[in-house]
């Protein structure tokens, strides 16, 4: 009688070398490993210590149909940024940079107000639409401007957007003529200051801005061929993608989210002052984007992290104002809790905290001290 074939019993593969590790991560250092930990733990301390100062902080009323209070006026506060940082994330998904951001939101705002000044009806809202048309155009073309140094001519970055940075400013001064102007417009200030479904409109906006570009860029092919291009330009250029394209249309993308959040900075202070309005957003939307985990070196990005990085900036600038800390030391105090964050996100850092929480186990089963 033929034996009976079994099949072969599978024996665990072990390593001969001792000094080969089995680290077995668990469920808490899955989560820790997650790149919006950090951020939303670093915002709940925000919150905290803001409760810690003033108990009352995180309450909430109603009043004439509209939600007020400490948080509604966080998220209003980060909408300007978070719009600036969403069109930021995609430019620097492409290893880019976009410094003339405030620039062009100064311009945004002046060409608005001073078509709202100029015009015979200035309290109409068909004006204030013509405006803010007129405004976002020309932020578009600026787009275009910066997109065409980048992937046309070959400037870096930083140097092609630091020349719109530097002369951006001197173009809204020409068209206020150096003057802060002032409008009286119903439609336009309803743009920062107005409500829907109970919620800051200018928020709402914002979160359409990100909701909007979320789709686009997750439910086609857009943010891949983004990545693609941020990891290695050359290489998906070889692979059939269009990565002058894909570049310029990330710049002329920042360039209308910056001119959004003029015209909403321009509609809160019913005026424009071309030195002042959107004046270092550049640097918030950059820290917004990196908090969020994005990577200054391209390839992924994550629009929910600039989200959540947008509402932490906006909520140390309340921070600051709620604790007490001098004027003086703000810039200092801001800086400090940046830094600490973005060290929390480092790759060393979750090493050694993944380390910590889960020790690395023999081949054998036994633990190393």
């Amino acid at each position: 009688m033929a034996d009976t074939l079994k099949p072969p019993t599978e024996v665990p593969q072990t390593s001969d070398d001792p000094t080969q590790l089995v680290v077995r991560r668990g469920p808490l250092a899955a989560a820790l490993s997650h790149q919006l930990v950090w951020p939303v733990v670093a915002l709940v301390v925000l919150l905290a210590v803001n409760v810690a100062a003033d108990p009352g902080f995180l309450a909430i009323r109603i009043q004439d149909g509209h939600l007020f209070g400490n948080l509604v006026d966080i998220l209003r506060n980060s909408a300007p940024v978070l719009v600036v940082a969403i069109g930021m994330t995609l430019v620097i998904a492409t290893r880019g940079i976009d410094l003339s951001v405030g620039a062009v939101a100064a311009i945004a705002g002046a060409i608005a107000c001073t078509t709202l000044v100029d015009s015979a009806s200035q309290g109409a809202a068909a004006t204030a639409i013509i405006a803010c048309t007129y405004a976002l155009a020309v932020c578009v073309l600026l787009g275009l401007w910066n997109g065409f140094l980048v992937s046309v001519v070959g400037i870096q970055p930083i140097i092609a957007t630091l020349v719109l940075m530097v002369a951006g400013r001197g173009l809204a001064m020409l068209v206020t003529d150096g003057q802060i102007t002032t409008v009286n417009n119903d439609f336009f200030s309803g743009m920062a200051s107005g409500f829907v479904l109970t919620l800051p409109i200018a928020f709402v906006l914002a979160v359409g801005v990100y909701a909007l570009t979320a789709l686009i860029t997750r439910r086609t092919a857009l943010g891949m061929l983004i990545e693609a291009v941020g990891i290695n330009p050359e290489a998906s250029r070889l692979a059939g993608v269009r990565s002058r394209t894909i570049i310029w249309t990330v710049y002329v993308f920042a360039g209308l989210c910056a001119g959004v959040a003029g015209l909403v900075i321009a509609a809160n202070t019913n005026s424009v002052n071309a030195n002042s309005l959107g004046l270092w957003i550049e640097l918030d939307a950059i820290l917004a984007v990196v908090i969020g985990g994005t990577s200054l070196a391209g390839g992924r990005f994550s629009l929910t992290g600039t989200l959540v990085g947008a509402i932490f900036i906006a909520t140390l600038a309340r921070t600051i104002a709620s604790i007490g800390i001098p004027p003086e030391a703000n810039y200092l105090f801001k800086a400090i809790v940046v830094v600490v964050v973005c060290l929390l996100q480092s790759p060393q850092a979750r090493g050694a905290l993944r380390a910590h929480l889960a020790p690395a186990r023999s081949p054998k089963g036994g633990a190393r001290a």
